[in-house]
């Protein structure tokens, strides 16, 4: 039984459209590979696994034709066509598996991107804490030593004070002096002021009765 030309042509015309266009679909996937360009290349995978399941149906329905009964030339033209199909089969998942390899590092480099700009915020932010500490204790320290300034004149004021408590010829512009520090001072100041005065009232009673009972005591002799 002789082979159908017509239905042998056919098949074979389909078969080398197939492989044009897997040609065309395999370079623009050789350039996404070796550029790993934008995009995941899932689209042009699925285009080219299409084609390729196509092709292999074509082969197949040539060699049914070929079991059939065929000459030696036809033979060695499938035989062709299967080799083509093999190629392209071998060359697609050689490069399936490097776009995969690819991807995997390109996204392991991302991770690693995201975690080293983690770390660097929060160093970061460990930092401007650990500095805003620093700033407060400072500021801290800065108000403890004013309040040390403080106490220390207070003390020595009170310490001279003690001292002068007898002497009241230059007390006044000394006492006026440290009031102008420190507002407590006013209030010592008023009351060593009264007590000079009651002290003055009271010597001189005693000096106004003294004279009297002397002047009694010489009138009555």
């Amino acid at each position: 039984m002789e082979m159908q030309p017509t239905s042998w042509d056919a098949l074979r015309k389909q078969a080398r459209k197939l492989q044009d266009q897997l040609d065309d679909q395999m370079n623009s996937y050789r350039r996404l590979v070796s550029t790993r360009g934008d995009g995941s290349g899932d689209d042009l995978e699925s285009g080219i696994d299409r084609l390729l399941k196509h092709l292999q149906q074509v082969n197949s329905q040539m060699q049914s034709l070929m079991s059939s009964g065929g000459s030696e030339f036809l033979s060695h033209t499938l035989t062709r066509h299967q080799e083509i199909l093999q190629d392209f089969t071998q060359e697609f998942y050689r490069l399936r598996s490097s776009l995969r390899a690819k991807q995997e590092h390109a996204s392991l480099l991302e991770d690693f991107r995201d975690f080293d700009r983690t770390r660097f915020d929060l160093e970061e932010n460990g930092d401007s804490t650990e500095q805003g500490l620093l700033k407060e204790q400072a500021a801290i320290n800065r108000n403890s030593g004013h309040v040390d300034h403080v106490i220390s004149q207070a003390q020595a004021t009170l310490g001279s004070l003690v001292l002068q408590r007898s002497t009241f010829g230059g007390i006044g512009s000394k006492l006026s002096n440290v009031s102008s520090r420190l507002p407590t001072v006013n209030h010592i100041l008023s009351s060593i002021k009264r007590r000079k005065s009651m002290d003055t009232i009271i010597l001189s009673l005693v000096a106004s009765v003294c004279t009297f009972l002397i002047l009694i005591y010489w009138l009555s002799k």
